[in-house]
């Protein structure tokens, strides 16, 4: 037999299990605390149900029962992982201590990564695969952040892609007091892809790739030349800081144990809701979480669920999307009107907690400000201006400008007319004829623009391919969200005309 399974009730592995994973340092891992972390998140508690354990399992296993491997059946099974992948999957005692941790310590939470899994992977796998990265990276955020669309690690990197504000700031991820896109799942996973793609084009190793992100490229050609010019991983890798010696194992392991779930007698606890069930709407105006939740008869906590990226229950005005299950959103595109009125009437009745919008603004550090000084000044917190600009170890200093978001209520909302006056007619007419000169004045610009007619099935980065642009640039063109859809018959500006 290729395999020896040893099966152990929770009495017997609590003996054994310890005694071999003693050997192994992983009790203070990152990577560890990270899955604890998933354990005490209330969306998780709210989100899943119980495993659903198979009574008729494939291997015929006992429900409580922990099964356990020699050396040859992991190697093996990594085996044929590796033939069929760009990464180099072997299997040793390093990532071993990874596999023991996955699959006998913090079963628990693999069960729930394996269940979120099912709302984000194909999500993950779309977008990479539009940007020719290798499918199996989708596993990078089982590390990185366990699947947390909102969690923040020690040193402030934050969602389920772990970037830290310059690097997001970078990659087009916006953060303000109320948004936080890091947070956002799509489009962290559109700015994840293209800054993998870059660190490929950097070192042209997927392993490499993964060390760097984790560490960052300097440090990686930094251990290059303390090696003596080496260019693989396991090359560099004692010259690495600890926690990057350990990030490629532990990225082999979740490769591993997401594939081999079952062999584990590891089974997904089932999400409220998968990727192929939701969808997402523009939200014109301001709405808190408690009025959507009126609106359309869901629950705070799934809100949140489905949309991380919002810092304080509110989507705030200015074209942000909102994602729910399919059938809330059709209700909400049923009723649109009817709910921006509602909330105008709450507005007039006072009745809204905030009525607000944020304005930027620059400021720029006077010799002795501190921090503090300039968070009483606008009326912000320390943390908001961390998390707004990159501020190093040594602080802040003379001339140094930074980007403070100022909260300011919004003007009062006009009462709703339904049936409009000589006067409301007189100025909707004035407001045709200023909207007929735009248009006339924009016609003349759009002739300068080539254009392209969507077809059925075609996507911005079909079409963006066809032309030699990129999608950033269609999207800037057009002004379309990150993850707008196309309609067939839609009219889009592809480049300047020369």
């Amino acid at each position: 037999m290729l395999s020896r399974i040893k099966y152990y009730t929770a009495t017997l592995f609590a003996g054994i299990g310890l005694a071999t994973l003693a050997q192994t340092p992983v009790a203070d891992n990152p990577i560890a605390a990270m899955l604890d972390s998933l354990l005490t998140q209330k969306m998780f508690e709210t989100a899943f149900s119980k495993p659903v354990f198979p009574k008729n399992n494939k291997y015929k296993f006992r429900e409580d029962s922990v099964p356990y491997y020699d050396d040859y059946t992991y190697q093996a099974r990594l085996a044929k992982l590796d033939a069929v992948s760009p990464f180099d999957l072997v299997y040793n005692e390093h990532v071993k201590s990874f596999i023991n941790l996955y699959a006998f310590r913090k079963r628990e939470s693999v069960s729930r990564m394996m269940g979120v899994s099912q709302l984000y992977y194909p999500m993950f796998e779309e977008v990479f695969d539009r940007y020719n990265i290798p499918l199996e990276l989708k596993h990078l955020a089982v590390i990185e952040s366990a699947l947390i669309p909102y969690a923040k690690s020690h040193a402030g990197a934050t969602g389920l892609w772990q970037f830290m504000y310059p690097t997001g700031k970078m990659y087009g991820l916006n953060v303000s007091s109320y948004v936080d896109e890091r947070c956002n799942p799509y489009k962290a996973t559109v700015a994840a892809a293209e800054y993998l793609k870059s660190l490929y084009d950097m070192f042209g190793d997927w392993q490499m790739v993964l060390a760097a992100y984790n560490a960052g490229p300097g440090t990686i050609t930094k251990a290059i030349r303390r090696s003596g010019g080496k260019k693989t991983y396991w090359e560099i890798r004692p010259y690495l800081p600890t926690e990057t010696q350990g990030y490629v194992p532990a990225f082999i392991a979740a490769n591993y144990v997401m594939s081999h779930g079952p062999e584990h007698n590891i089974y997904p606890s089932l999400p409220s809701k998968t990727y192929f069930e939701v969808d997402t709407v523009i939200v014109k105006e301001q709405m808190s979480f408690d009025q959507v939740s009126q609106a359309l008869d869901v629950t705070k906590e799934e809100i949140l669920y489905f949309n991380p990226q919002y810092r304080k229950n509110i989507i705030p005005s200015g074209g942000n999307s909102m994602c729910l299950p399919k059938n809330k959103i059709g209700i909400f595109l049923t009723n649109e009107q009817a709910i921006y009125a509602a909330i105008h009437a709450q507005q007039q009745e006072g009745q809204l907690v905030e009525n607000i919008e944020e304005i930027k603004q620059t400021h720029t550090v006077k010799a002795g400000e501190k921090l503090s000084t300039v968070a009483r000044k606008y009326g912000v917190t320390v943390f908001d201006l961390k998390t707004w600009n990159y501020i190093g170890r040594k602080g802040i200093r003379a001339g140094k400008k930074l980007v403070v978001y100022v909260r300011v209520k919004k003007a009062d909302q006009p009462k709703l007319d339904l049936k409009p006056n000589d006067a409301t007619l007189a100025a909707n007419k004035d407001k045709e004829n200023k909207q007929l000169a735009q248009n006339t004045s924009s016609a003349a610009a759009d002739s300068e623009y080539v254009y392209h007619t969507v077809k059925k099935g075609e996507t911005i980065y079909a079409i963006a391919k066809i032309y030699g642009v990129t999608t950033k640039t269609l999207k800037g063109l057009n002004e379309l969200s990150e993850d707008a859809a196309l309609s067939p018959g839609q009219s889009l500006k592809v480049k300047e005309k020369k």
